[in-house]
């Protein structure tokens, strides 16, 4: 499977998402509104990325720790999206688990809480 279809694999699994271009790139929202994770396939540089929205302090730490994978995303940066490099050796487990939380910091508390349900079942 190649990067995008993984992201959007992983993005679509959860509830309510959609897909549709935004800037020219894919870009999954939940109930086709908001934004939770942006597709960047060298959109403002050389490199291939994604823009996920990320809990107060998450980006500052995850780039401080390990700016070979993470980085500020421009317009976005400012509001402590964080930008996740896809063209180095990327963590799967870790990276599924940012974009649940991508998800949580977008979604209304009545897909949270179908989330967390759906997570509970044996």
């Amino acid at each position: 499977m190649d990067v995008l279809e993984r992201v959007r694999s992983l993005c679509l699994a959860l509830p309510e998402v959609t897909e549709r271009p935004s800037h020219g790139e894919p870009t999954w929202f939940v109930r086709d509104k908001k934004t939770f994770v942006m597709y960047a396939d060298h959109h403002h540089d050389d490199r291939l990325g994604v823009w996920m929205a990320a809990p107060p302090g998450v980006q500052e730490s995850l780039v401080a720790d390990d700016p070979e994978h993470f980085y500020r995303p421009p317009y976005v940066g400012h509001r402590g999206w964080l930008g996740v490099f896809l063209d180095v050796d990327v963590d799967w487990d870790h990276f599924e688990d940012l974009v649940e939380n991508a998800y949580r910091q977008i979604a209304p508390k009545t897909l949270i809480a179908r989330l967390d349900e759906v997570q509970d079942l044996p």
